[in-house]
């Protein structure tokens, strides 16, 4: 019990982290905010998300193998597969950001200066894209939690 206590809070702490972490990447990828500062600070979050996402399913994964429950139970829940189905669309959207942000950071470098407005919003897109899906896996938590 202790184990299955201990796999559930580092999961929602890896959780929790990503929720932060994208927070910070939506609050600054704006056009009246992005300059040379900020750009380095976006491709540090978008590496920061990466490894969160992947800290994410790691923790998931060590439920399903450790946890009391077992992967036999998970793989015959529907709400599992919708939870699973929905972070990996996180993952894709959520990693697009992580390239774009190195671009820019590569182009500033190069002296190009800061990308165009339109670019900086249609990243943004990306980013709040992952960043809406994420409380929609937390709903779905609930619901399997209260035995939907």
């Amino acid at each position: 019990m202790t184990l299955e206590a201990i796999l559930a809070s580092l999961h929602l702490v890896a959780f929790l982290t990503l929720v932060v972490f994208m927070s910070s990447q939506a609050a600054l990828c704006r056009p009246e905010w992005l300059n040379e500062a900020v750009v380095k600070r976006l491709v540090k979050l978008g590496a920061l998300v990466a490894v969160v996402l992947l800290l994410v399913l790691l923790t998931g994964v060590a439920r399903v193998v450790w946890g009391v429950k077992g992967g036999a139970w998970y793989g015959g829940q529907p709400l599992f597969h919708v939870k699973t189905t929905l972070f990996l669309l996180v993952v894709v959207l959520a990693i697009r950001p992580l390239f774009i942000f190195r671009r820019w950071h590569a182009q500033l470098q190069a002296g190009a200066g800061l990308p165009a407005a339109s670019e900086i919003k249609a990243a943004r897109r990306w980013v709040m894209g992952a960043a809406h899906l994420v409380p929609v896996i937390a709903v779905v938590a609930v619901f399997w939690a209260r035995g939907w």
